[in-house]
């Protein structure tokens, strides 16, 4: 593992929004409501400019996921079934990436392009699992959730265990706690001194929330984060400066795939662009909050409370106006011409399940990313988003989200 971070701590306060967002539960999710106190609150976030800090950490130590335990009879190395199910065998996968630069048009910035990579470059990977050991909210199946990942990507698509960083809360070394102090320094080693066509890779399995959207660029009024172990005195790290770590140092044809494990994660890099499983691009669902908003509307003016009616279509008006305003933001702000893909386990609003599969604690999003892609590899991005889904649909309410940092042809075949 080559000069993962001594890169310094970060700056006091990085990454500070006043705690607004559920502490973690008692278990079974990776996020929501219930658990332990929140941390203290913090003054706002200073602004972070990425790459500060250009030394090399100490390397050689790191943790090595053991490999995993020999399958049942029937089961691959990770336990699941050797036969592809009805979702991967009628999948057709699609062309490879273009090589030439490509045109944003929706919305983005003026004048922009991007790159997609090939991923035949150098591959990095940072793997971040917490269960959050005697704490409230402690969870079971994310270390797992790491060191199953860890051997899928080795075996599958050329990773090696030098170039990879782990961190999780069962290390001894406190070099390799998922700290936020710790999380942050491997982001910026991940990212750094990346070229076009390098393959980055990120995984995070831990808890999840939301917290109250300061800067304007979420069309529901909150921002994403997530729990460092030590989250009840350091804080958490929301969506905006996680974009501003990995995303936006990036240049165009780097590729970035990353995996969040979490409740309340569909938009946790703030990437602009989210794709439906029909691969169209999603748009505010300005429908959705209208039909809210008349239905309230209708049921006072059934109880013949005039006020209510106003106060309905006002607040209606209010949500779509800002709700529409933060989607032009992102898109102004957020779009990166790198080749930045991100698979959620969850929309913004919703749990992931911190599971029970083939014996072994597991998260569910982290099992069905590498079972669909164990049962077909070669797969289209809407392919393996439906695959996905398809996994998780027999057990589990969540639904899985995929965005990326540019418009995406959903057609493609998907590379890492």
């Amino acid at each position: 593992m080559s000069g993962y971070g001594n890169y310094g701590p970060p700056p006091p306060g990085y990454g500070g929004h006043p705690y607004g967002g559920p502490p973690p539960p008692q278990g079974g999710y990776y996020g929501g409501g219930g658990g332990g106190p929140p941390p203290p609150p913090q003054s706002s976030r200073p602004n972070y400019y990425p790459g500060n800090s250009g030394n090399n950490y100490p390397g050689g130590n790191y943790h090595r996921p053991p490999p995993p335990h020999p399958p049942p009879p029937g089961l691959d190395a990770y336990g699941y079934p050797m036969q592809g199910g009805n979702y991967a065998r009628h999948a057709r996968a699609g062309p490879p990436p273009p090589s030439a630069p490509q045109q944003f048009g929706h919305g983005a910035p003026q004048g922009y392009t991007f790159q997609y990579s090939n991923c035949t470059g150098r591959r990095k990977a940072l793997l971040i699992g917490i269960n959050y050991f005697g704490q409230k909210g402690q969870l079971r199946g994310c270390i797992n959730d790491v060191h199953n990942v860890s051997a899928f990507l080795c075996e599958n698509y050329g990773y090696r265990r030098e170039d990879m960083v782990v961190l999780t809360d069962d290390q001894q070394n406190p070099v390799q706690q998922p700290t936020k102090a710790n999380m942050i320094r491997a982001m910026q080693w991940l990212v750094k001194d990346a070229q076009p066509n390098d393959s980055l890779f990120l995984h995070y399995s831990g808890h999840g929330g939301q917290t109250e959207d300061l800067d304007g660029d979420e069309d529901d009024g909150y921002d994403e984060v997530i729990y460092p172990v030590d989250y009840q005195r350091a804080g958490h790290i929301v969506d905006d400066d996680i974009h501003a770590i990995v995303v936006r140092p990036l240049r165009p044809g780097v590729r970035l795939t990353a995996i969040f494990d979490s409740c309340h994660s569909a938009t946790a890099m703030d990437l602009p662009y989210v794709y439906s499983t029909k691969g169209v691009l999603k748009e505010p669902n300005l429908a959705k909050e209208a039909g809210q908003g008349l239905l309230s509307a209708l049921g006072s003016y059934a109880r013949g409370d005039l006020g209510g009616v106003a106060s309905s279509i006002f607040s209606f008006a209010k949500t779509a106006y800002k709700g529409d305003g933060a989607h032009n933001k992102t898109l102004a702000t957020r779009t990166s011409p790198a080749d930045v893909i991100m698979w959620s386990g969850s929309r913004d609003d919703q749990t992931s399940a911190d599971a029970t599969i083939n014996a072994q604690a597991t998260g569910a999003m982290s099992w069905a990313f590498i079972t669909a892609l164990k049962q077909n590899p070669k797969q289209s991005y809407v392919e393996l988003l439906n695959s996905i889904r398809d996994v998780l649909s027999t057990k589990y309410s969540q639904k899985p989200q995929l965005s990326c940092s540019h418009p995406l042809d959903t057609n493609l075949l998907f590379v890492m």
